[in-house]
């Protein structure tokens, strides 16, 4: 395990660059603990949240909105309408637009998406993008070109991206990813590295990418953090989450 300091909190910088936190979880449809959950969505103090198994079906909406509610933030994009990712901010975000990505469908296969946005955090602008690629290995590196498709395509210079990748850092999908992006945990290792624990060996299948130019100040599970608990992290879902402090240059 990396070290367990704190984090940079949230700022803006008189230049304009800002440094924005950044988490990423799979809640597991909130099947869970929804208060463990939102604990540690709020322990760990993010302005920016990628979520993977959001509600889907019934009330889903009212669902996603207690939870961003409870961690205090508010719903951004996604959910249903991107097949599972979503998104949540704090008020710190000035949000520019939204997008809600259907991939192709194989047929006897889930319905994956990506939740998209662009926001701005003082004179920095970001792409975001939320993923939970396939388990089906053919269908998951088609998905990754996909993903990297769509955050050339976002018309921002520095986007965040990432989610559930049912791959591990050796597989060939997050190898393609991590050719053209930035893995925030190898270039500052952080707390945790295992996001699955609760079968076989540990995995580190959830992760956070960045473009060109943003500069990781850490990323990692956050253990030992100040209100994430270990029994709150258990009780949750059956993902571990991924926290990564991102400084983002000014626009130019």
């Amino acid at each position: 395990m990396a070290t367990t300091e704190l984090l940079p909190g949230s700022r803006t910088d008189a230049d304009g660059s800002a440094v924005v936190r950044v988490l990423s979880y799979n809640i597991r449809s909130m099947k869970d603990d929804t208060a463990a959950l939102a604990r540690v969505i709020g322990a760990c103090a993010p302005d920016l949240v990628l979520l993977q198994e959001a509600p889907r079906f019934f009330r889903w909406r009212k669902q996603l909105a207690r939870l961003a509610s409870d961690s205090g933030l508010v719903i951004l994009s996604g959910g249903a309408t991107a097949a599972g990712p979503a998104l949540l901010c704090s008020l710190r975000a000035t949000v520019e637009r939204t997008e809600d990505v259907l991939l192709p469908l194989t047929p006897g296969r889930h319905r994956r998406g990506f939740a998209t946005a662009v926001v701005r955090f003082g004179g920095a602008r970001l792409g975001v993008l939320s993923c939970h690629l396939s388990l089906d290995r053919t269908e998951r590196y088609e998905q990754g070109g996909m993903l990297l498709d769509r955050v050339a395509g976002m018309g921002v210079d520095h986007t965040v991206a990432g989610g559930d990748l049912n791959d591990e850092p050796s597989g060939r999908t997050f190898r393609r990813l991590a050719g053209t992006l930035t893995d925030c945990r190898t270039a500052a290792p952080w707390g945790g590295e295992h996001t699955w624990t609760r079968t076989g060996p540990p995995k580190r299948i959830d992760a956070l990418f960045v473009t060109k130019g943003v500069e990781v100040l850490g990323c990692g599970v956050p253990h030992g953090q100040p209100g994430v608990t270990e029994a709150d992290l258990r009780a949750a879902t059956d993902h571990l989450p991924v926290l990564a402090a991102l400084k983002v240059p000014a626009a130019v």
